[in-house]
């Protein structure tokens, strides 16, 4: 038993890294857990707002002690959040959030979903998110979900009656899901969808409810007492060698982005849920009680049941083999089902499992991770019976060019068997995140097809059938094409075949900020995606700038290889700003499209298509000083964003903070968060305030009040509050002060245009020796005036600001460009 706890434990672990990637290979252990699941035929939805909302200890504990099938819900990818690992933000920061999703339930079992809701940021009231959100489009996304997953329970993991004491999508994801509750068994309401599926009716609606949720457990008692289910999470899982709350704390720590990363917990733990709506459960501790979930609850489905029972209650961890006649005897009895739903789940399930028992090994792997568009692409093919069984492949076919090769091949225990096919990439779309191939709005993705809605990504295209007989059965077992190689100092890696444009461009930066009417030369990255690639390449700008030469000629005859060529690009004499987009045109074919890679280990290699172009701005600023020293927090990209407007900034890495290398800087930035994340500063932090005392200007974007330990020069006391509306109004207290006048004259008017919102994590309360620049305040809250605080500091000054630069910086906010510099030049007059 030892060998195998180590052996499941090594499997999750290895499911944190790049290894994830592998198809996976079951062990007996994990064949009986998907019997069991095969045997379970009930499904629960788990619904909330964001990546990182789900409780993973109930997601987990459905899908593995109660054997549902468990999903999650959530509503936004998490676009709006900040990222601790890289600097990718926004729309990017949403597909690594996605895949940490997957990644998650790739661990604690359950599946994902998610509506086109875009998360813009901080929300403080259901009101301002409906708003922004196209409530309609958004509840009738819910409703699609609801409808094809079928779940029995719904499960929400926040209250709706809560409006305005929690984030706003928090309380709207509750809202919008007991509304979808009520309408989604309803013919009438969003009838659309009923060309491709049908109504359906949950039979009750839960919230999960804890004591985090009111003031202290004795309001939690008070308020709840009679009204609730509850269950212990904290049961240990002998054939994992894991309790459920170390596979739960597994998932949620794949949320790294979000600095989720946690130590595992053991032991007994409750959760409760709140009945809302529906059917009361008869049990107290079971949410399903009352409902069939059995094999019973299909016409003819106790004759599949007495059969696969059987094989569960009499499971050979040795020889899993010898379950295969049972197993394809089951699996022609539920092809025959007549309800199409659990026909489709349970046919899936049971190949996997059968797949499993027979030892087969199934591959198609590409020599290169990527083609283009009707490229022909040669596969290698493997195929594996480890198993005495008889299994003959007959055929294989491919997705993408519909073509079936006929084999015949009898496939001998284990005696592998390889060959090469070719397959055209006969398709009209790439392999790119779905929702992102037209541009959003702030508070929706655009997405035209239906039956793409929900999905948490976009389905690879080019898939292998193998089609088999195995002991007189026949039975197609469907997998993705890969890339499959080895490194040296890495081993076997697993990347997904990707199909992308010819040609892909890039600029370098996606502001491009003129702080006169000088011009610069613009870079442009080409990108070949094939062999012997040639074609013209232009710069689209607004009619008030000039850019030359008109075109420029490329040739490029290795794919994967890149080719730059420049522009010259100058800007108009008054302010102005536009965008600035890259055309490529090859053998008559337009391509505007810049390639974004994602690599990290913890999830799949991702290719991201974008629009080719960026923000250009002429902007009237001036700038004192030079030479910026940053220290890079939880990644933004401020330092590119300086050096645009002519600063020379070099990146600190904090082992090498002395007083003698600090001392010929004009000015020391701190990121965002950098307190929180970059451990080595606690003990820098005399050093920093070293080069202030002695005439140094140091500035220290927003930090949370979490793990920080770091003594400012004077005491101030950080909290939650926050300006989220970006238009609410910015009122100056100190308009006397230099940092508002020198070198640039900063107004209220320096305000407008700002994105998502106007500052976090403010200090609430701070010592007389700080002075106060600015004041705002949301709709409705009183003034918050800790957003931009000043002190002297023996010969220099400490600043410390909440304004989110490192969202206006990248987004082009003029006003923010001119506040930033006035920053860096405070005592320099």
């Amino acid at each position: 038993m030892k060998k195998r706890v180590r052996f499941i434990i090594g499997f999750l672990l290895i499911s944190t890294t790049i290894l994830a990637q592998k198809p996976p290979k079951l062990n007996s252990n994990q064949i009986y857990e998907k019997i069991q699941k095969l045997n379970f035929l009930g499904t629960a939805l788990y619904i909330a707002a964001h990546p990182d909302d789900e409780n993973t200890r109930l997601i987990s504990y459905l899908a593995n002690n109660v054997k549902a099938r468990t999903g999650y819900l959530s509503l936004t990818r998490g676009d709006g959040g900040q990222n601790l690992i890289g600097s990718e933000i926004r729309e990017l920061l949403g597909v690594i959030r996605t895949q940490e999703l997957l990644a998650a339930r790739n661990i604690d079992g359950g599946e994902q979903f998610f509506t086109r809701a875009n998360d813009f940021g901080y929300s403080k009231h259901p009101d301002e998110t409906l708003k922004i959100w196209n409530k309609e489009e958004v509840l009738s996304d819910m409703i699609w979900v609801i409808r094809n997953f079928k779940p029995d329970v719904i499960i929400n993991r926040f209250d709706h009656r809560t409006t305005g004491t929690t984030h706003g999508h928090h309380t709207s994801s509750a809202i919008l899901s007991v509304e979808a509750f009520d309408k989604v068994g309803d013919k009438n309401q969003y009838s659309a969808q009923l060309k491709y599926i049908d109504t359906w009716q949950p039979k009750r609606l839960f919230f999960n409810t804890s004591s985090w949720f009111y003031r202290n457990q004795e309001d939690f008692e008070k308020a709840t007492k009679g009204k609730l289910t509850s269950f212990d999470v904290g049961v240990y899982y002998p054939l994992k060698g894991l309790s459920n709350n170390e596979l739960a704390s597994l998932a949620s720590s794949q949320h790294l982005c979000q600095g989720f990363g946690r130590l595992t917990t053991r032991g007994s733990q409750k959760e409760y849920v709140e009945f809302l709506k529906g059917d009361k459960p008869k049990h107290k501790n079971d949410i399903f009680s009352g409902i069939n979930t059995t094999w019973n609850r299909l016409e003819k489905g106790g004759e599949i049941g007495d059969i696969l029972y059987e094989v569960e209650n009499n499971f050979d961890f040795v020889n899993p083999s010898k379950h295969l006649p049972a197993l394809l005897m089951a699996y022609s009895m539920i092809q025959k089902l007549t309800d199409n739903h659990w026909r489709t789940i349970k046919e899936n399930q049971i190949k996997e499992i059968i797949e499993a028992c027979a030892g087969l090994y199934l591959e198609a792997s590409a020599e290169t991770s990527s083609a283009t568009l009707n490229d022909t692409v040669q596969l290698r093919f493997e195929a594996l019976n480890r198993s005495n069984t008889n299994i003959e492949l007959t055929s294989i076919t491919s997705t993408i060019d519909k073509r079936t090769i006929v084999k015949e091949l009898n496939l001998e225990q284990n005696k592998r068997v390889n060959f090469t096919e070719n397959i055209t990439l006969k398709t009209s779309f790439y392999s790119d995140p779905y929702w992102l191939r037209k541009e959003a709005t702030l508070g929706m993705y655009a997405v035209e097809n239906q039956k793409l809605i929900g999905k948490p990504e976009t389905a690879r295209p080019s898939k292998i059938h193998f089609n088999l007989i195995v002991d007189e059965t026949p039975i197609s077992i469907t997998k993705n094409v890969v890339r499959r190689y080895a490194e040296r100092d890495k081993g076997e890696i697993y990347e997904p075949f990707e199909i992308l444009p010819k040609i892909t461009t890039k600029l370098k930066d996606k502001v491009l900020i003129f702080s006169d009417d000088q011009p610069k030369k613009i870079a442009v990255e080409v990108r070949s995606g094939a062999n012997n690639v040639s074609g013209k390449v232009s710069l689209k700008a607004p009619t008030s700038w000039d850019v030359s030469p008109n075109e420029i000629n490329f040739k490029i005859q290795q794919k994967n290889d890149k080719q730059t060529v420049s522009f010259l690009v100058t800007p108009p004499k008054n302010q102005s700003q536009g965008k600035l987009e890259v055309v490529a045109i090859s053998d008559e074919k337009v391509y505007k499209k810049e390639l974004v890679e994602i690599n990290y280990n913890h999830i799949p290699k991702q290719s991201v298509l974008l629009a080719s172009k960026a923000k250009i701005v002429r902007l009237n600023i001036k700038t004192i000083g030079n030479k910026i020293g940053y220290i890079k927090g939880a990644g933004d990209a401020i330092p590119e964003n300086l050096r645009q407007i002519g600063y020379s900034v070099s990146e600190i890495k904090p082992s090498k903070i002395t007083p003698n290398n600090l001392q010929d800087f004009d000015a020391i930035v701190l990121g965002i968060r950098a307190y929180n994340v970059v451990k080595e500063l606690k003990f820098k932090q005399k050093y920093l305030l070293e080069y202030v005392k002695n005439g140094g200007n140091m500035i220290v974007q927003y930090n949370t009040n979490r793990n920080v330990d770091v003594l400012p020069p004077f005491p101030l006391k950080l909290s939650r509050d926050r300006v989220t509306d970006e238009f609410a109004e910015v009122k100056i207290l100190d308009k006397s002060n230099s940092l508002l006048n020198f070198p640039n004259k900063i107004t209220e008017a320096d305000f407008k245009g700002w994105v998502q919102e106007r500052g976090l994590y403010f200090p609430s309360s701070w010592d007389e020796n700080y002075t106060a620049i600015l004041s705002m305040n949301d709709k409705g809250e009183t003034p918050k005036n800790g957003s931009l605080l000043i002190a002297k500091y023996g010969k220099g000054n400490y600043i410390y600001t909440g304004l989110s630069f490192f969202r206006e910086l990248p987004a082009g906010v003029s006003g923010a460009y001119k506040l930033f510099a006035n920053m860096l030049s405070v005592g320099k007059e």
